[in-house]
């Protein structure tokens, strides 16, 4: 971007007022998940109503349920900062978030008529249905939202906050060429550019910033953003200094390195202060929970599918000859090799330096075969692996030694996936990213979204991702 087109969108900024949907977007936010809430057990009342008496009605208790879960859900949302512009400029996340959201409501709920010993007050079927159409309804919702705000402080009818930029002229540029604020709900309403150097004359910094500060007074911005390398301490001291006694606030724009990482901030542990570029995988509570949840979930997945397992064992012995369960090397926590087991689906067993990935109608996989790998059912025996440890339910998908060597010395950041435990499924297999990776892009890709789960890791993502791997027809993409 040159200076000429950074002026041209400061006219458009300097000339457009602040939205009223900057600040009604939050009350209209609630407003509409309080009538989407009550909406749901009103219909799920009726439906009940019609199917226990013939006739169309609602049950007596209803208004008074839809009351609670609408009050306990708005609530759950203020008190998290949900209702706030800036959370509804990306889609992505929404549907997680939405969904754990959902879920803490109604176990406040059922919490809250424990306690008060009313729970034969409401109709089980009722609140059942009204939570588990809560869930596509709710999520849906929420990503429209965040879509309809993306489009919309894309196109400038949006605008979150009004920003004064001060730095000097490369710094901007960069910055705005990068980052273009104005995607992301930010109007820039003017620019400073600081004539003086690093070690410049004092005086000439001094006038730049009284000049910088007046301008920004008549502009009325909501906040100032100082675009300078961190190492310039004087003159970011100088900076702030100048415009604190504005009524704005001031941020220091992200140094080139944060934006390798997905969720970077500040941490505070009494008066020490750091930049935290990213989080432990997991806690030690954490990852009790999740262990908790995988062996339970795994040893019930072994006894519901035992039928199943049975009867894929006998066809693969009658439609070739081979080894029930394929036994291959494979990275996971810390990158300790273990041996996943999975149904052999091909007619060859690799397991050496060299390991030539499945294609599409690959001669190789059997007629079983074909037919496992459409439906994920070839993965079935890692239940085992999750019970004996070396695996989880949910993480990043393991990839054969020789494939996690090579990609390794390709991909930047390649091994960070095995900061966590490896998982039958993920959230990169949800998003349709399974199958061959012959490129380097496809597995970059793959990697990305493995990142992204290891950053933003919640018990209730987990569930989400197991949702759809399960219901989401993403999840079977590109299957071999």
């Amino acid at each position: 971007m040159s200076v000429n087109d950074l002026d041209s969108t400061l006219v458009t900024a300097s000339e457009s007022r602040p939205r009223l949907w900057r600040y009604w977007l939050g009350p209209l936010t609630a407003a509409s998940d309080a009538i989407i809430v009550g909406s749901l057990v009103c219909a799920a009342s009726v439906v009940y109503y019609l199917v226990t008496q013939n006739e169309i009605g609602i049950d007596r208790a209803a208004p008074e349920l839809a009351a609670m879960l609408m009050t306990i859900f708005v609530f759950i949302n203020l008190m998290q900062g949900r209702y706030q512009l800036g959370n509804y400029l990306s889609p992505r996340g929404q549907i997680a978030s939405a969904f754990s959201v959902w879920n803490i409501t109604m176990v406040a709920f059922l919490a809250l008529i424990f306690v008060a010993k009313i729970t034969g007050h409401y109709s089980r079927i009722v609140i059942l249905t009204t939570y588990l159409a809560g869930v596509p309804v709710i999520a849906l919702s929420r990503s429209l939202l965040a879509r309809w705000v993306a489009a919309g402080s894309k196109a400038g009818r949006i605008t979150a906050e009004r920003v004064f930029l001060i730095g000097r002229e490369d710094n901007v540029m960069s910055f705005v060429t990068r980052h273009k604020p104005w995607h992301v709900g930010f109007a820039i309403t003017d620019v400073a550019f600081l004539k003086s150097c690093q070690d410049g004359n004092p005086a000439e910094l001094s006038a730049d910033l009284a000049a910088a500060v007046a301008n920004c007074r008549a502009r009325g911005p909501d906040a100032v953003l100082i675009a300078l390398p961190w190492s310039e301490h004087k003159t970011i001291e100088a900076c702030v200094g100048a415009f604190t006694n504005l009524p704005v606030a001031i941020h220091l724009a992200p140094e080139p390195i944060m934006e390798r990482f997905e969720t970077p901030h500040f941490i505070r542990s009494g008066s020490f202060s750091s930049l935290r570029l990213t989080r432990q995988p997991l806690s030690a509570t954490e990852i009790a929970a999740k262990r908790a949840f995988d062996v339970a979930a795994a040893v019930m997945g072994l006894v519901l599918t035992l039928p199943l397992l049975i009867m894929i064992v006998a066809l693969i012995r009658l439609d070739s000859p081979g080894p029930v369960l394929f036994r291959q090397r494979r990275y996971g926590f810390n990158q300790q090799a273990f041996r996943i087991f999975k149904f052999r689906t091909m007619t060859t067993t690799d397991d050496g330096q060299v390991v030539v990935q499945a294609k599409r109608n690959d001669p190789r996989i059997t007629k079983v075969g074909q037919v496992l790998r459409r439906y994920n059912l070839d993965e079935l025996p890692q239940l085992l692996n999750v019970i004996a440890g070396n695996m989880s339910l949910v993480g990043p998908r393991p990839h054969a030694l020789a494939h996690d060597v090579e990609f390794q010395r390709r991909i930047a950041n390649y091994a960070r996936r095995h900061n966590v435990k490896p998982g039958i499924t993920g959230w990169a297999q949800v998003n349709g990213l399974r199958g061959e990776t012959d490129t380097d892009e496809k597995m970059a890709k793959r990697v990305a979204y493995d990142h992204w789960y290891i950053d933003n890791w919640s018990f209730w993502l987990d569930v989400a991702i197991l949702f759809r791997t399960v219901f989401s027809r993403k999840a079977f993409t590109n299957a071999r």
